[in-house]
C-alpha cells in the first residue's frame, strides 16, 4: 500500500514536471524453471519540506539524475554536440530584464531517450511514448564491481536472476536502472568513451558496458518491464556492430534512457523515477530530465 501511495503522488506531478523541471529539484541463483515467465556522484538532495508544490504530500527526497547540457556534454562520435548562443540578454529600456537563449542537439547525446523508434520501423515515437511508461516503480540492478574489472562488460541474464533472486521479486511492471558505475567518468570523453576521437572511425574505438543482447531479449520475451537506462553512452556496449540489445528492446516497444547520471548511491529498491523527454513529434529520442524519488529516511 506504501508503494502504491507513493507511485500515485509520482503520476500526480507528472503534469508540473512535463511543463518543466519538478518542483525544488535541483541539479546535480536461481534457474529458468525457478523463476517463473511474465510478459559518480553522490545524489543531491531535494524539497525536505513536508508539503510540495500544489499541497502534493512529499515523502522521501527527489534526486537528480540528468546530466546538464553545455559545451562538455558527450555525445555519438559522429555527432556534433550541444549548441547554445545566448541572446542579447539583460536589461530592457522598459526597465525590466529580459533573457531569451537558443540551442541546437541532436536527439541522441546527453542523458537522453531512446523512443522504439529509433530501432523499429513501427516502434512508438517520442511524443507516443504513453507516460505509464516513464513514470513509475524502479530498481537498481548493480554491476560497477564486474564492469571496473572489464570495460566493455555486458551485463548477462545470470546478472538479471540474481538480482531478482537476492531481492525475492521478478522485474515485472518497473524501470531498470543499470549501474556500471561509469557516471562517475563524466565529461572526461575519453574516459567515458573509451576515446576522445571524433568522426565515422572513431566509433569502432568505442569501450564501455552495456546490456547483452540475449538479456535484452530475455527482458522482452520473459518479463515485463515499463523502460531500461543505463548509465553508459549506449545500452549496446562499446565494442558493437550490430546493436542488437537495441533491436530487441527497441522491437519489444521498450523505452531505453542513456547517459543517466548519479545512480551510485541509490538504494536496490524502493525508488521512483519520472523520466519525461522532449516531446519531439515523430522524434526518434530526445534530451531526457530523469528524477528518482528516494525512500524517506527515519525523521522524515
Amino acid at each position: 500500500m506504501e508503494s502504491r501511495r507513493h507511485l500515485a503522488i509520482v503520476r500526480a506531478v507528472v503534469g508540473m514536471a512535463a511543463a518543466a523541471a519538478l518542483p525544488g529539484v535541483t541539479s546535480p541463483g536461481m534457474n529458468g524453471s525457478q523463476v517463473g515467465t511474465a510478459r559518480g556522484h553522490e545524489p543531491a538532495e531535494v524539497d525536505r519540506s513536508p508539503v510540495a508544490a500544489g499541497g502534493l504530500p512529499t515523502v522521501g527526497r527527489w534526486v537528480d539524475l540528468t546530466h546538464p547540457f553545455d559545451g562538455r556534454t558527450i555525445y555519438w562520435p559522429t555527432e556534433k554536440g550541444f549548441f547554445f548562443e545566448a541572446g542579447r540578454n539583460g536589461p530592457t529600456p522598459k526597465g525590466y530584464y529580459y533573457a531569451a537563449n537558443r540551442f541546437a542537439t541532436a536527439e541522441h547525446g546527453g542523458t537522453h531517450l531512446d523512443a522504439p523508434r529509433h530501432f523499429s520501423a513501427t516502434g512508438r515515437t517520442a511524443d507516443a511514448i504513453p507516460l505509464e511508461r516513464l513514470v513509475g516503480e524502479a530498481v537498481v540492478v548493480d554491476v560497477a564491481g564486474r564492469c571496473a574489472a572489464d570495460p566493455v562488460y555486458e551485463v548477462t541474464i545470470d546478472d538479471l536472476m540474481a538480482w531478482e533472486a537476492a531481492h525475492g521479486t521478478q522485474l515485472v511492471d518497473v524501470i531498470v536502472l543499470i549501474r556500471t558505475g561509469w557516471s562517475a567518468r563524466w565529461p572526461d570523453r575519453a574516459a567515458y568513451l573509451g576515446t576522445d576521437a571524433v568522426g565515422p572511425e572513431a566509433v569502432a574505438q568505442l569501450r564501455f558496458p552495456g546490456l547483452s543482447p540475449l538479456a535484452a531479449r530475455w527482458l522482452v520475451e520473459q518479463r515485463r518491464i515499463l523502460a531500461i537506462g543505463i548509465d553508459t553512452a549506449s545500452i549496446d556496449h562499446g565494442p558493437s556492430t550490430h546493436f542488437a540489445a537495441h533491436v530487441s528492446l527497441c522491437g519489444g516497444d521498450v523505452p531505453v534512457f542513456e547517459n543517466v547520471a548519479s545512480l551510485d548511491g541509490l538504494p536496490d529498491t524502493g525508488l521512483f523515477v519520472a523520466a519525461l523527454p522532449m516531446k519531439i513529434a515523430g522524434g526518434s529520442g530526445g534530451p531526457l530530465r530523469i528524477v528518482a524519488r528516494l525512500p524517506a529516511r527515519a525523521g522524515e
